[in-house]
């Protein structure tokens, strides 16, 4: 048998026949092809790793240091990173600083970095001293690790070995202080270096934009084009394009668009592309990210999933829609991305038979175990109003220890008003034990807050470990909480003692309790700070309004309105959406826009004499622009009372009406959905700004206290 002079497929064949009949032991040159070809590596299985294994090990093959690295070389790349640590453990003798430095490379890029960590530190008692290689493989472990103490030892030993002018060494160093968050000491090793290539530029620049310094990403990406000798690379444009996303640069952008497509890259680079098509999307430029997506011949799942979030970014929600249902008609298979941001628009738009529909695919594509995909449904179900269908995905979750899928189902109890089901749940949780993370706590302190349990919350706040920071939205719920208690003056110490400085959520939170409790003096002088902190927020004036209006107190919330409008703010137009077979119809307040506005209105005035037969009286507190004996009749104009009145015609007797509103419902419509709930014996799922209400049977699951 003549043996193949080029490195081919054919070494695997070759070496399986005489591995089976054992002719002849293979050569040094054989196995080294068999070992090192990509070839050949690329389309290697365990299986073969393990022949060539047995091999050099009854041709006594294995102690040469060579063949020895290639092997766990092999085992990795066949993604038995086990079998590669075993094999190193069991011949560590024969192995050298190359073996040593292999391992380490690939345990740090399997996300494997204590391990790589653990290597390196036994690598520095009885190993052989590292070289540029060992560092330049062992710092992404550190950042990966998270661990900045680590990354300054293992910086020290490199000034130890000399080894930190090396340029691949300090670019590493850079790196790993810029994803430890420590910008200063990234820049300071960039700053250092006497040579520098793209990747030292890019470690920099990737670390500005992943610490949120977009403008100071932009400046070293300028600086990056006045060198003459280096040319940006798909990183650097992707970067820096993701620094212009993210940090309004949409003039800057195109600029950089405009270098892309000098350099041929903006068409014939998937990765760098989709960045453009992010970047017009999130600074707003939809039509020019259009553009960019019907010119590419060819799109792939990235592009169709950047496409989908521009739209979503955009508040365009059935855009987002369209999109996935126009990326499967072209045949491309959904990924988890995918699913996750279509379910988010579903959520959105509170479309639960839309949502049901992708379920079904997600079943059909294999992705019902994904945790990413499970969490989304969850927060699907729950946002479209169906808590069952939310709870039914999380126990079909094979995964227990997802906190994400447990704080999801966590907080959609929480937004129906189940507080008992929320504790419940966080004390199974916690017994499973798993972590709660940030959002956890948040969603756990907002059901306290609004079921009244006042004590239970303050047992979880002092709970809160050092693993997770108490930040502004835990206390904007615990002022809440007391809030809603009538605690007012006790909300307004706490908020005093805070150890962090209260933001607009902490004091709207007040603001809120104020309203509810008709406290219109430190309502006046808590609202008056908010017009400082967040001047274009119409919302604070329009509170504060209507609390003046409560009191009688007109021309006085009349003079609020005004200087709300001289502000150039405007009161957002209340909606409410409602799906029937499918379709989503959209009210605002007097509107008569819809195909059936006469049959709406029609039984609009059939509700309002039934309502008034069971006893119902109008809270006309807030109707402060209309004239006295139009504020009732125009209380029946709400948005979301058209979208009940058509709900009531157009869907079957048995069907559950979902609507859903932009704002927070008022006080006289919560009334009157209760009232129909019980006249039609229908149930009523409404979903405003603040949470869900599900009626049924003339009581709210908020029990009155929202």
């Amino acid at each position: 048998m003549r043996t193949p002079k080029t490195p081919s497929l054919y070494s695997i064949y070759s070496f399986h026949r005489l591995h089976c009949t054992t002719c002849f032991p293979l050569s040094f040159t054989h196995l080294t092809t068999l070992l090192t070809d990509s070839t050949v590596t690329q389309t290697s299985n365990p299986r073969h790793a393990t022949q060539i294994h047995s091999h050099l090990i009854t041709t006594n093959s294995l102690p040469i240091p060579f063949l020895h690295t290639q092997l766990i070389n092999l085992y990795a790349k066949c993604g038995q990173l086990e079998q590669a640590v075993l094999t190193f453990r069991t011949t560590q003798h024969c192995s050298n600083v190359v073996t040593w430095t292999s391992l380490i490379t690939h345990l740090s890029h399997s996300h494997h970095p204590l391990e790589a960590l653990s290597l390196f530190a036994q690598m520095k008692r009885s190993g052989p001293g590292p070289n540029p290689h060992t560092f330049s493989a062992v710092l992404p472990a550190c950042a990966a690790a998270g661990s900045r103490a680590t990354g300054r030892q293992v910086h020290a030993l490199a000034h130890k070995h000399g080894v930190v002018s090396d340029v691949y060494v300090a670019s590493a160093l850079a790196d790993m202080y810029a994803k430890c968050g420590d910008m200063g000491d990234s820049q300071r090793m960039f700053d250092e270096m006497t040579l520098r290539n793209l990747v030292s530029w890019n470690a920099l620049i990737v670390g500005f934009v992943r610490n949120k310094m977009y403008h100071r990403a932009t400046e070293a990406f300028r600086e990056l084009l006045v060198d003459q000798s280096l040319s940006p690379d798909q990183v650097s444009f992707s970067s820096v394009l993701s620094a212009c996303a993210n940090g309004g640069g949409i003039d800057f952008g195109r600029g950089v668009h405009g270098h892309t497509v000098k350099l041929g890259m903006a068409s014939t680079l998937e990765y760098v592309r989709n960045s453009l098509i992010d970047m017009y999307s999130k600074c707003g430029c939809l039509e020019d990210a259009m553009k960019l997506f019907d010119s590419c011949s060819e799109r792939d799942v990235v592009t169709w999933n950047v496409m989908m979030m521009g739209w979503i970014q955009s508040d365009r929600m059935e855009n987002a829609c369209n999109c996935f249902r126009a990326m499967i008609r072209e045949g491309i298979s959904p990924d988890e991305a995918s699913f996750s941001t279509v379910l988010h628009a579903l959520a959105r738009l509170a479309s639960w038979g839309q949502g049901a529909a992708i379920h079904t695919l997600i079943v059909k594509t294999g992705f019902a175990s994904n945790r990413c995909v499970g969490s989304s449904l969850i927060s699907m179900y729950a946002k479209c109003g169906g808590l069952e269908d939310a709870y039914r995905s999380f126990e079909e979750a094979e995964d227990r220890t997802n906190v994400v899928a447990w704080t999801a189902m966590i907080t959609a109890f929480q937004q129906h008003g189940h507080g008992d089901d929320v504790i419940q749940l966080f004390e199974q949780m916690l017994g499973e034990g798993v972590e709660p993370d940030y959002i956890t706590f948040v969603s756990v302190l907002s059901a306290c807050s609004h079921n009244g349990l006042v004590d239970q919350g303050f047992k979880y706040f002092d709970s809160m470990s050092h693993k997770v920071t108490p930040g502004s939205e835990h206390y904007a719920c615990m002022v809440d909480m007391l809030g809603r208690a009538g605690r007012l003056d006790e909300a307004k110490r706490f908020i005093e003692t805070m150890p962090i400085r209260p933001d607009s959520s902490v004091w709207g939170a007040l603001l809120g309790a104020c309203r509810n409790c008709r406290n219109l003096e430190l309502g006046d002088e808590v609202a008056r700070r908010l017009f400082e902190i967040e001047p274009d927020n119409a919302g604070n004036y329009v509170l504060l309004s209507n609390m003046y209006a409560y009191h009688g107190r007109l021309e006085e919330a009349k003079e609020v309105r005004r200087r709300m409008e001289s502000a150039g703010l405007r009161k957002e137009t209340g909606c409410s959406w409602i799906d029937v077979w499918n379709q989503t119809y959209v009210f605002t307040v007097h509107d008569r826009s819809h195909d059936e506005t006469e049959q709406i209105y029609e039984m609009l005035g059939r509700l309002k004499e039934l309502a008034k037969a069971k006893g119902y009286v109008p809270d006309t507190q807030f109707a402060i622009n209309d004239a006295e004996e139009n504020k009732e009749e125009s209380m029946w104009y709400h948005s979301e009372r058209l979208a009940l009145s058509f709900g009531l015609i157009s869907l079957p007797v048995n069907a559950p009406i979902r609507i859903k509103k932009n704002l927070r419902t008022c006080g006289d419509c919560h009334t009157v959905m209760k009232l129909v709930s019980e006249i039609f014996q229908r149930k009523i799922i409404l979903r405003d700004a603040n949470r869900f209400h599900q009626f049924a049977d003339g009581l709210c699951s908020c029990k009155d206290y929202w």
